[in-house]
């Protein structure tokens, strides 16, 4: 009798400690099942990662953007250009002084200041002659023809060209040569403007006009 009352004892005991760790097996299944959020499982589909790589467009070659000189920049280099000339002429640095006329010359050209680019050219001119300096002589020549040229001075425009070419080739300056060949056929296709503009000098004294 004892000996059947154990027996039931152990399987009674047995059954109950089965089925608590079959609860404990479901709550800790349960749990771990439980453990990716909804939310977490859409963010793993739509992941960065997922997604497409943009393109992203490189140009070949980036061509630089290069501006003119603007009026303003014109007028400062003009007022340092002439002060320099100014200092220049008051000391007596006479070949320095040239260039700065030349150079001045230049920056009228760039705003069509055509008449005081040739008078300032003739000054840079009469120091290159008396300082012999030959090559600065034969510059200016040529770029004073272009100018006489476009205010209609078609004949005083290719005496400028002859003496350079003259001056060049006894200097043995065979480089200018080409140029000057080119400047006078330019000159030679260029037709006379039917009206010869009036030439306002830079010292503002006078305003000249010539005659036919």
């Amino acid at each position: 009798m004892k000996s059947l009352l154990k027996l039931f004892l152990v399987i009674l005991f047995g059954a109950i400690c089965t089925s608590a760790s079959a609860q404990w097996y479901k709550l800790d299944f349960k749990k771990n099942k439980t453990a990716i959020r909804p939310e977490a499982e859409l963010l793993t589909v739509t992941s960065v990662a997922r997604l497409p790589a943009e393109k992203i467009y490189s140009p070949k070659k980036i061509s630089p953007v290069i501006f003119g000189p603007t009026e303003y920049s014109l007028l400062a280099a003009e007022g340092i250009v002439m002060r320099e000339a100014q200092h220049n002429m008051r000391f007596r640095v006479y070949n320095e002084a040239s260039y700065n006329f030349t150079e001045l010359a230049r920056l009228y050209v760039q705003q069509n200041r055509l008449s005081e680019a040739k008078w300032y050219l003739l000054q840079s001119n009469n120091i290159s002659r008396q300082e012999n300096d030959d090559r600065h002589t034969i510059t200016n020549l040529i770029e004073l023809a272009t100018i006489k040229n476009s205010l209609g001075e078609v004949t005083l425009a290719q005496d400028d060209l002859a003496e350079a070419h003259d001056l060049a080739t006894s200097k043995g300056f065979s480089e200018y040569i080409e140029t000057i060949d080119l400047a006078m056929q330019y000159i030679k296709q260029n037709k006379l403007p039917k009206q010869r503009p009036v030439l306002i000098y830079a010292d503002g004294a006078q305003n000249k006009t010539k005659a036919e």
